[in-house]
Parts: structure tokens; C-alpha cells; sequence
């Protein structure tokens, strides 16, 4: 079998994530790419506008090759955060001046410093540096060092965020006080006129330009510098961008203005007029689209920061006879971490001590909190609720359930869609060509347009390249896919591949395994029927007494039963196994024999009393047993693997979502069908092993198209890889999760059709993004050129252009951010 999910890596590949800075539109995400792309050894390059993350796939690639070529594309990756080393072997101050001089000397360290009491060096580097090269570096001077859970760069995130923000809204104050004067200014003196001749015999038209001159020369240096720092070299690089677009719109009116202004004899009779508000107002409300898509876009990514808040940042652990409060970096596996009534766990781990109940919503979307006593286990993140308990850490720092979440969502948040591909496609040569588009309407206006035909030459060119500009195609498909999988984690369905999110939309058939994700995975007794005038207890307690000399499931389940029940056994002795008939044994002075009913007929016993529970137990897929006392009939007893109280429900939620359900299963067809029938499950495979899964998974994508499979158990993962979508029970194994592309940390079947609503929901947001996006373009390039000026004479004033152009960003943002409420319902298709 071929796997599935190396179409474009391959085995041995090292994934790299790089932030990258100055990305404006979706034609810097192509650029982005194709630099990545050339890089030896890169196997595949994928950005994401939203995140600004670029995610790169390949063996043996130099990080610093990556950044250099990032750089040379015109954008930037910032230093990482600090590296923060454990080192073990120095002893003095002279080791940790080798360690210093050591680490100093990787290429990329800007500082390193050693501490001898923690045993820890924090480095500091630039954008390029490996934090393995800082690992052999210590090792090769005679030391052992590891790269400890480091502070996450997400704080480094929302810094540079924020930063952005406040510079936007620095620099939108500033040009909107700037145009506010120039604006008044000039289309005051168009819209009325009263106010022209107030100004032409106060001011004076030449003194209002040389005043909007240089108010207008103030926005386009500072807050408009961003434009043109970024903008006019990519133009020079003959890869233009957005800011390409907006640089080149706004300096056409600004040098215009500025010969009108100055050297009027150059410009034809009648076409001497200033387009100082155009380049200012431009240049503000695209600032101010700019301010509005930040804030929308750190909305985009609370799901992680959310999840953020959930990390507990110390804890208490015991030592010395004592409880310490440490940093959470400080605690080490096997510390027992004591968690008071209202706390955060801090770790996953063990309960050693103490009863509670925690809440686990925040893992499995489940609202009910879940009993814990010692033994059970525990997850980092999740909330104590009403005692105290003592926990011993079985996983810290990068290995807790909640730091594999976060790094899962991540992932699928910076993933790019089979969608995604027609958008790059198209962006590739867009801007380019809406310049060409520019050109050529400077040139139709210059020869054919009415006079003064410069002028409408000028405004209705730089009024194409404004509203062209494809921030909202770049939005489009990534915001919706960071809502949308955020949205999932918080109802426990993890997307550990983006790309599931198209194929669930799509599928036809979801495939499931029984055992462990429709039924409980394990064994209980679900029916005890009496005969007249016997004791439940009485019975219980004898039977479980001669099951605990076995160790079959079954006994195990009848002593669980009896266990829970709180009731005492006593002592079975002359225990004797009838080998395919049942066991006896004398318990309390009572002769105790259970088995079928094949048994029952050898010790003379008719079970006919009991038909017709008999024969429904069958119809339900359970095998009887049969207890005797003293040699009377005393009661019929089913252990069986019971189905999940909710499969019901979300097997008629699937159906209701228009899809086949199908059962594949190792377990005999009499039980199969039975449990199939009682649940309404289309189509069953039974009596399969491991291997045979994957070719019942092949024909059931043959027979109906495209097939999500649902599994839990190491024999499931072949069946999972083999899926068009494979979707692991989050109380599965580990091989299962890593072989699925989602993940239901529930545990429950629910979470199936949660996640394929969610799929569909997530694609019709990325549809109505990309319709608003493309028929944005479509429809407003023709008629910012003109073409309705000969019927109508409608132009769009490049003003108008720029608020359009900003808009059309706010409102794709706008829409995926409804995902946010997104809310699974039954009836939701």
C-alpha cells in the first residue's frame, strides 16, 4: 500500500517553520514560495498570509539558506526567541566559560550566557540559527547539553502583532490629520462652489495647492513610507506586490500635482489640475484597511491563544518533605504535583492521592466533569474542581496532551487546501497584469478619451491599480481555515491535517471500526435476570466469587460488576474449570456452577424459563451464561462490550448529513449484524483481520466514493492511512492518532458529524470568501478603467477605489470570523 500522505515530502524530510514579515497579498505568498521552492534540497514550501508562517519540507536543508532566500525575495525573518539549553557536566567556573566561548562561536549566536547553579545557557541568535548546531557545539567540548521547552515564540507573535498595530494606528492618526486639510481643500472647492471662490480670493488657488503640497508630501513620506519601501523595490525587482500597486497609483497623482503645481507650462491647455487628496486619502484608507485586517486577523488565531491561557504557569511540587511552587519549566517527570480545588493541572500525570472531580472540557468538549480517584490519569490544562489531589507528572513541557494540541492546531491552521492551489495560480500573474491593465487604460483614455484627456488618462490608470490590489483572494482560503480548525479544537475535533477539512466536506461513507468506537472497548456485565424468588446481591456476590479465580474477560467483567456494587465475596474453594462448558466451585457452603446453556443441560437443568430473554440477548449480539445454586436455574447473565450510549444519535446525525455509514469488524457476523441492525448501520464487513481492513476500506471507496474511516486500536492505523480522511478516537492508541488526519479527543462518535459540519461549514466560508474576493476584481477593474463612462458617465474616483479596495479585506476577515460561532447541530447539512 501507498501512503497516503507524501505527495509532496518525502520519508527522512525535516519540516522548518519560518516567520516571515512583510507579506501583503497573495502575490507576496507566491513569491514567498517559489524563493523557499529553489532552495537545494526543499521538497515542498507552503505560506500562509494569515499566520505569516511559512512551513518548508526537506532533508539536509541549511535554515540560513532559507532566510537568504526570503531576503532576497524582499521580505523578512525575524530572530527567533532565545534557546534555552540544559547542560550537564560543568563543575566550575572555567566550564562555563568553555561552554560560553563554545556556543559563542556558532555561526548565527548574537550572545550566549551560561548559568553553573541552574545548568541552563539561554542563547540568543539570529534568524538563521539551528538550535542542533548549539547542541553539538557544547558536546564538543566535552559536555551534554539538550534544548529545554523553550518560552514559545507565540509571545514573540503577539508582540510583533501588537507593534504592528500600534504602528498603524500611529501612522493612520497622522495621515488621516495630514488629508483631512488637503482633502477639505480641494474637493470642498469642487462640491462647492461658494467655498472655491472663498478660498481663490482669500488663499488663493496656487497657495492652496503649494499647502497641499506639502501636507500631501508629509503623509506619502511617513505614514505612506511603508508602501514605497516595500513596493518600489519589488517593482525594481520585476515582481511587484500590492504595495507595487499603491506606490506606483499614488506617486502618478503625487507627480502629476507636483508639474501642475510647479511647471504648468509642461501639461497640455486644460489638463493642469492637482491630485494631492487623491495620493493622501489613498494612502490613508488603505492605513486604515491595513489597521482594520490586523485587528481581524489576531481575532483569526484566539483559538491558540486561548489554548495558551490554559497552560498553568507554576506549580506545586513536593520536596523535602514539603510543597515548593516552581516555574512549570522546573517540574521533571515523576514529581508529584499537589492541585487545589479550583486549580490548573500542571502536568499530565497519575493520580497518586486525594479525590475529585476535574473538568475536561477543555480537552475533550465534553461539559461534565469526570470523577478521579488514585490511579486515574490526568491532563495538564484541565481544572480541579472540588478536592485536593496528588499528582505524579508522566509528561512535561512539549510532550503534554495540551502542548501536542496547540502544535496540532498550528500545523492545520498553516495549511494550505487543494483549493488553494486555483488561487495561486491566478495571483501569480495578477498584478502584474492589472498593471498591464493600468497602462493600457492610461493609453485608451490618452488617445481616445475627451478632453481633458490626460487627465482622465491619469485618474482612471491609478483608480485600476488601487482597486485591483488581491489582499481579499490571500485572506480568503487561510482565515478560514485558522477559525475553523480553532473552532474544532474548542469542540474537541482536532485537525492534525488541514487538507481533511475539503476531503470530510466530500465525503460519502464513514467506515468504522466497532470495537472501541461504537461500543466501550471493553467488556461488562450489561444483563442479570433472576429467577423467581433469588437476590440480585446474593447472586452477584457468589458468582463473581467463583469468576475471581479466572482470568477471562469475562469473569473479569462479572467481578467488576460485583466490585462496583460495593459487595463482599467470599471465598470460592474446589474451584474446577469444565473445559467449553463453564466453571463450578463451593462458596459459602453453596454449590455455584456457571456456564451456557449446554452446561446447564448436563447438570439436568432446563434454561427454557429464561427463552425468551435468551433469544433477544441473541438479536442484541450477546452470548448468554447461565448461573446454577445448589443445582437450581438462579439467573441469566450477558457480559458483553457495550455500545456507546451516544453511537445512536450520531450514526442518525451522519445519515442526516446524507451519508452511509458502514461497520468493519473483526468480530463473527451474528454479533456484527446484530449491533448493525440496532444501530441502523448500512453496510457491514465482518470477520476481517488488520490487513483485510484496508482492502475493505478500497471497496467501500470504490463502491461509493470518497470514505472517511473511524478507528481507535493499533489494527485500525493501516485502515486510517488508507482513508480518504482517517479520523482516530482521541481515547485510541498512539499509533492510531499519529496515523489519523483528525482526531476526537472526546472519544466519542459525536464527534464525527461535529466534524464534518464543521468541514462544511468551513468550505462554504471559503466559497463566499472567494466569490467576494475574485467577482470584487472582476467587476470593479472594467469599471474603475471606464467602461461605463460612455453609457452612463460613471468613473470610480481612485478615492473610492481605495476605500473599496480596503473593504473587500474587512469583509473577508469579517466572514470567517463568523466561523467562530459556528454550533454542530443534528440537523446542520
Amino acid at each position: 500500500m501507498t501512503p497516503k500522505h507524501h505527495d509532496s515530502a518525502r520519508d527522512g524530510d525535516r519540516t522548518q517553520d519560518l516567520t516571515v514579515l512583510g507579506m501583503t497579498c497573495a502575490s507576496c505568498v507566491g513569491r514567498v514560495e517559489r524563493a523557499l521552492a529553489a532552495v537545494p534540497g526543499v521538497a515542498a514550501a507552503a505560506v500562509n498570509l494569515a499566520t505569516g508562517r511559512a512551513t518548508v519540507q526537506g532533508a539536509g536543508v541549511d535554515r540560513r539558506a532559507l532566510v537568504a532566500a526570503v531576503e532576497k525575495a524582499g521580505y523578512e525573518v525575524p530572530a527567533p526567541a532565545p534557546f534555552e539549553l540544559g547542560i550537564e557536566g560543568m563543575t566550575c567556573a572555567s566550564c562555563v566559560g568553555r561552554v560560553e566561548r563554545a556556543l559563542a562561536k556558532v555561526s548565527g549566536v548574537r550572545s550566549a550566557s551560561v548559568n553553573l547553579a541552574t545548568h541552563r545557557g539561554v542563547v540568543q541568535g539570529d534568524a538563521g540559527l539551528e538550535p542542533e548546531a548549539l547542541v553539538a557545539a557544547v558536546a564538543r567540548v566535552g559536555y551534554a547539553a539538550r534544548l529545554l521547552e523553550a518560552a514559545r515564540d507565540d509571545g514573540d507573535d503577539a508582540r510583533r502583532h501588537d507593534d504592528e498595530l500600534r504602528g498603524l494606528r500611529r501612522d493612520l492618526l497622522l495621515a488621516a490629520g495630514l488629508t483631512l486639510p488637503v482633502f477639505v481643500l480641494e474637493m470642498g472647492a469642487h462640491l462647492v462652489p461658494a467655498f472655491h471662490a472663498a478660498v481663490a480670493a482669500t488663499l488663493g488657488t496656487h497657495n492652496s495647492w503649494l499647502l497641499q503640497f506639502v501636507l500631501t508630501t508629509l503623509v506619502l513620506a511617513f505614514p505612506g513610507r511603508r508602501f514605497y519601501r516595500a513596493g518600489l523595490p519589488a517593482l525594481l525587482r520585476a515582481a511587484p506586490d500590492m504595495n507595487s500597486l499603491v506606490a506606483v497609483g499614488t506617486l502618478a497623482a503625487y507627480g502629476y500635482s507636483l508639474v501642475a503645481t510647479f511647471l504648468p507650462r509642461l501639461l497640455p491647455a486644460g489638463t493642469v489640475n492637482v491630485y494631492y487628496e487623491a495620493a493622501a486619502v489613498i494612502v490613508t484608507l488603505i492605513l486604515l484597511g491595513r489597521m482594520l485586517e490586523a485587528r481581524a486577523k489576531g481575532r483569526t488565531s484566539e483559538a491558540i491563544k486561548r489554548l495558551l491561557t490554559l497552560q498553568a504557569k507554576t506549580a506545586r511540587v513536593r520536596r523535602d518533605g514539603g510543597a515548593v511552587e516552581v516555574p512549570l519549566a522546573q517540574v521533571a517527570l515523576d514529581d508529584v504535583v499537589d492541585v487545589r480545588p479550583g486549580e490548573r493541572i500542571a502536568v499530565d500525570g497519575e493520580v497518586v492521592d486525594g479525590d475529585s472531580y476535574v473538568d475536561e472540557s477543555m480537552i475533550t468538549g465534553e461539559p461534565v466533569p469526570v470523577a478521579k480517584t488514585a490511579g486515574a490519569r490526568v491532563v495538564g490544562g484541565t481544572v480541579n474542581q472540588t478536592g485536593t489531589l496528588g499528582v505524579r507528572a508522566t509528561a512535561v513541557g512539549g510532550a503534554t496532551v495540551l502542548a501536542q494540541i496547540i502544535r496540532l492546531v498550528e500545523q492545520a491552521q498553516g495549511a494550505k487546501l487543494p483549493i488553494q492551489g486555483l488561487v495561486d495560480r491566478i495571483t501569480m500573474w495578477f498584478v502584474p497584469v492589472v498593471m498591464a491593465l493600468a497602462l493600457l487604460t492610461f493609453a485608451a483614455w490618452w488617445v481616445f478619451g475627451p478632453s481633458p484627456a490626460l487627465t482622465f488618462a491619469l485618474v482612471n490608470a491609478v483608480a485600476v491599480l488601487i482597486i485591483a490590489c488581491p489582499c481579499a483572494m490571500g485572506l480568503a482560503t487561510p482565515t478560514s481555515i485558522m477559525v475553523g480548525t480553532g473552532r474544532g479544537a474548542e469542540l474537541g475535533v482536532l485537525f492534525r491535517k488541514g487538507e481533511a477539512l475539503q476531503l470530510l466536506k466530500e465525503a460519502a461513507v464513514v467506515a468504522v471500526d466497532k470495537t472501541g468506537t461504537l461500543t466501550e472497548g471493553r467488556p461488562l456485565l450489561t444483563d442479570l435476570h433472576l429467577a423467581d424468588g433469588v437476590v440480585r446481591a446474593r447472586v452477584l456476590a457468589l458468582v463473581a466469587a467463583v469468576e475471581d479465580r479466572s482470568e477471562h474477560p469475562i469473569a473479569r467483567a462479572i467481578v467488576a460488576a460485583a466490585t462496583a456494587e460495593n459487595l463482599v465475596l467470599p471465598a470460592a474453594e474446589a474451584f474446577e474449570s469444565v473445559t467449553g462448558h463453564g466453571v463450578r466451585a463451593q462458596v459459602d457452603g453453596v454449590r455455584v456452577e456457571v456456564g451456557a446453556d449446554r452446561f446447564m443441560r448436563t447438570l439436568g437443568l432446563e434454561v427454557d424459563a429464561f427463552a425468551a430473554v435468551a433469544q433477544r440477548l441473541g438479536e442484541e449480539g450477546k452470548t448468554p451464561l447461565y448461573a446454577a445454586l445448589d443445582g437450581r436455574l438462579a439467573a441469566i447473565i450477558a457480559v458483553s462490550d457495550p455500545i456507546k450510549s451516544d453511537t445512536a444519535a450520531a450514526i442518525a446525525r451522519l445519515h442526516a448529513l446524507g451519508l452511509k455509514v458502514a461497520m468493519i469488524t473483526g468480530d463473527n457476523r451474528a454479533t456484527a449484524g446484530a449491533i448493525a441492525r440496532q444501530l441502523g448501520i448500512d453496510e457491514v464487513v465482518a470477520e476481517v483481520l488488520p490487513e483485510g481492513k484496508v482492502d475493505a476500506v478500497e471497496r467501500l471507496k470504490a463502491a461509493h466514493g470518497r470514505l472517511a474511516y473511524v478507528g481507535d486500536g493499533i489494527n485500525d492505523a493501516p485502515a486510517l492511512a488508507a482513508a480518504d480522511v482517517g479520523m482516530a478516537i482521541g481515547t485510541g492508541t498512539d499509533v492510531a492518532i499519529e496515523a489519523a488526519d483528525v482526531v476526537l479527543m472526546s472519544g466519542s462518535l459525536q464527534g464525527v458529524p461535529d466534524a464534518i459540519a464543521l468541514s462544511k461549514a468551513t468550505m462554504r466560508n471559503i466559497g463566499q470568501n472567494l466569490f467576494w474576493a475574485f467577482a470584487y476584481n472582476t467587476a470593479l477593474i472594467p469599471v474603475a478603467a471606464g467602461v461605463l463612462y460612455p453609457l452612463w458617465g460613471v468613473l470610480l474616483s481612485p478615492v473610492f477605489a481605495a476605500g473599496a479596495m480596503a473593504l473587500s479585506s474587512v469583509f473577508v476577515l469579517g466572514n470567517a470570523l463568523r466561523l467562530r460561532r459556528f454550533q454542530p447541530r443534528p440537523e446542520r447539512a
